[in-house]
């Protein structure tokens, strides 16, 4: 049987995992839930591809919060440029669509 310690350690290893390339800070109660649902929608645009980019063209995805800039999602290409996938006006609302849109796939 796992101590309760255990399990907190592992649940921790897995929202840094989760937590690759999402650049903003994640709190309370939903951290690993908004983590486990950023991780799957980087998963998803870097295996399907997203407006007429395909899986090939894109070297990274990254889920960004910025107080100057606002919220994005961007994506590196292979290229060498970058690319905005969708600006927000805030981290909630991009959030919002994150979740959103996994719901929809899935």
């Amino acid at each position: 049987m796992r101590t309760l310690t255990e399990i907190q350690n592992e649940n921790e290893l897995e929202f840094k995992r989760n937590k690759q390339n999402v650049y903003m800070r994640l709190t309370g109660n939903h951290k690993y839930y908004y983590a486990d649902q950023c991780q799957k929608f980087i998963n998803y645009i870097l295996k399907n591809g997203f407006n007429n980019h395909k899986p090939k063209d894109i070297k990274s995805v990254s889920i960004v919060n910025s107080t100057h800039y606002g919220a994005s999602i961007n994506a590196r290409l292979s290229s060498g440029g970058e690319t905005h996938i969708k600006t927000f006006d805030n981290k909630h609302e991009m959030l919002g669509f994150i979740c959103g849109f996994n719901f929809k796939i899935a």
